[in-house]
C-alpha cells in the first residue's frame, strides 16, 4: 500500500459523468482520494455523505476530494446525484487505481478495502487511513492531515 512519502500514481480514470480524469490534472492542489467497496452501502454511503458534509472544509484547505470505487459511471452518477455529492467518484472496474495504491481487501480478499489517502500539491502521499468498517474516521483524518 502507498504509505507517506510515495508519489501519487498517474491514472486516467472515468469520472461519474463519463469524462477522464487524471491525477495530474489537479497538480498543485491538495487530493484527498478515498477507496470505498460499493456503492449504495450503509457504510459508504455514511462515507460519501460525511465528506459531502464537510466539503466546505476541504476546500477551504485548498483541497479536492475524489470517491473511488468498482462501480461503473453509471453507478456513480446516481449516487452522486441522488446525495448531492459535490466532488469526483471515479469508476475502476479494472481494478488500476486499486493495484497501484496497493489498496489491501477484506472479508477473505472478496471486498476492496477503505483506505484514504491525503496528498500534498506536489502529490506526495502525507497521509493515509485504513478503518474498512468505519465511515467518519476517513473525513477526520483527511482534515486533520489538511491543517498539519
Amino acid at each position: 500500500m502507498l504509505s507517506k512519502g510515495d508519489q501519487l500514481p498517474d491514472l486516467e480514470l472515468e469520472d461519474q459523468n463519463g469524462a477522464l480524469v487524471s491525477f495530474s490534472d489537479f497538480k498543485g492542489k491538495p487530493l484527498v482520494i478515498y477507496f470505498y467497496p460499493k456503492d449504495n452501502t450503509s457504510v459508504c454511503t455514511a462515507q460519501a455523505c460525511g465528506f459531502r458534509d464537510n466539503y466546505e472544509q476541504f476546500q477551504e484547505a485548498g483541497a479536492e476530494v475524489i470517491g473511488i470505487s468498482q462501480d461503473s459511471s453509471a453507478s456513480h452518477k446516481k449516487v452522486a446525484d441522488k446525495r448531492r455529492l459535490p466532488f469526483i467518484l471515479l469508476s475502476d472496474p479494472k481494478k488500476k487505481a486499486l493495484k497501484a495504491f496497493g489498496v489491501p481487501t477484506t472479508l477473505f480478499g472478496l471486498v476492496p478495502g477503505r483506505v484514504t489517502f491525503v496528498a500534498d500539491s506536489k502529490g506526495q502521499i502525507i497521509h493515509t487511513f485504513r478503518a474498512d468498517f468505519s465511515a467518519a474516521g476517513h473525513i477526520k483524518e483527511a482534515l486533520k492531515a489538511l491543517s498539519n
